[in-house]
């Protein structure tokens, strides 16, 4: 079976819900556009919009350690620029994100969302061009299903990929080949990146999605069945062009 590419997402709010997407337009250099556009800093962050600089996710409200974040259904439109997030099917809060009054209903929520978890409200941040990715880099991150569907073997359990919360989900290629990628070539479809890093995992994969709760150690779980945290690897655009659910990916020989 050739691989292609089965499902692709983007994140516009660190740690908040994935936004599905039928088809992205890479850039050399660049991740996934609107992925990781916003962050939720904690009140003792300093970031700057004027100059910013990466900062690790610590710095953030993140599902490692908020794990109430993924019991939130949260919708991003871009045209008017409008958060809007639910709870249970209900609307809790919207907001649009480029004035002050509406990035102020989000970080009110939030700051009432997690209160006693936090010391001090929230505040949404950004700066044009900028990703609150976990890579200091900005790369776009690409899950192998097959590998997933072998950790489910170590678990006895079903694993819902979501955890993983790539970019790019594919299908078609022996698990954990992904990792004999390092610095290769894949055409995925109009554009190439270069295969970067493995992904080392951390606790905010334990979080169920859609649930709130903790019901796995997806660390542990790779630890013990493979001598290893990683799952996926971060990728480099090198060359631009369009990327599709259905396309085909081809591994440089």
């Amino acid at each position: 079976m050739p691989i292609s590419v089965t499902s692709l997402y983007r994140y516009p709010v660190k740690g908040l819900s994935p936004d599905p997407r039928q088809a992205i337009d890479l850039t050399p250099g660049q991740g996934v556009p609107g992925d990781r556009r916003f962050a939720l800093a904690l009140a003792s962050t300093r970031f700057d919009p004027a100059a910013p600089k990466w900062m690790p996710k610590t710095a953030f409200l993140m599902l490692m350690r908020n794990e109430k974040l993924a019991a939130l259904e949260t919708l991003y439109d871009e045209t008017g620029n409008v958060l809007t997030i639910h709870r249970e099917g209900r609307q809790v809060a919207r907001g649009a994100l480029d004035t002050p009054i509406g990035r102020a209903m989000i970080e009110d929520f939030f700051d009432a969302f997690l209160r006693g978890d936090l010391n001090g409200k929230p505040r949404l941040v950004s700066a044009p061009g900028h990703m609150f990715s976990d890579h200091q880099a900005q790369v776009v991150s690409i899950i192998n299903l097959a590998s997933v569907r072998d950790l489910e073997r170590v678990v006895g359990t079903t694993v819902d990929p979501i955890r993983f919360r790539a970019n790019v989900y594919i299908d078609g290629v022996e698990p954990w080949q992904e990792f004999t990628w390092l610095d290769r070539t894949l055409s995925i479809g109009g554009a190439t990146v270069t295969v970067a890093d493995r992904i080392d995992r951390c606790a905010a994969t334990n979080v169920r999605p859609g649930g709130g709760d903790r019901d796995m150690n997806i660390p542990l779980a790779l630890q013990r069945g493979y001598g290893h945290i990683d799952c996926g690897v971060f990728a480099r655009v090198t060359a631009g062009g369009r990327v599709a659910v259905g396309d085909a990916v081809n591994v440089e020989k």
